[in-house]
């Protein structure tokens, strides 16, 4: 009977153990356990150097998504950024959609100018008006090179 007792204690210990594990990798993953609530939004930009899936969308400094997805357009060559916006969030059709950096050297972000219409951008719609990411190599070399 007593090695029935301890047996039984120490299964139950490994169980609360794996449920703490388990919940731990949901939180610290930031993964949604049954569904997700958030809608998507895509954007079109000339270039998204740097930018990644899972980047934050921000409003005013405020995350209001998550970067979905990443995709190449093959017919207009446009990277096409799928945003998995927060639910209570409802972007006017106006709004501006821009890559920002972090810091100098920091993560990229998307950066959301919201627009002044009454209009809402429905599930699936697409922001129209976006700025694409600056290219900080490039600004440096044209101001080295190009001085006269």
């Amino acid at each position: 009977m007593k090695r029935w007792n301890t047996e039984m204690t120490v299964g139950l210990f490994l169980v609360a153990g794996f449920a703490c594990f388990f919940y731990l990798a949901v939180r610290l993953g930031d993964l949604p356990l049954w569904g997700d609530d958030s809608y998507p939004v895509l954007a079109r930009f000339g270039s998204v150097s740097g930018l990644k899936a899972g980047a934050t969308v921000e409003i005013a400094g405020v995350q209001v998504g998550k970067v979905a997805a990443i995709h190449l357009d093959p017919d207009d060559y446009e990277a096409v950024v799928r945003l998995a916006m927060f639910p209570q969030i409802q972007l006017q059709e106006d709004s501006i959609a821009s890559i920002r950096t972090s810091g100098i050297i920091g993560d990229k972000y998307v950066s959301i100018a919201p627009g002044g219409m009454d209009g809402i951008i429905p599930p699936g719609g697409q922001i129209e008006e976006t700025e694409s990411a600056i290219q900080l190599e490039e600004l440096i070399s044209k101001y080295v090179f190009d001085q006269q």
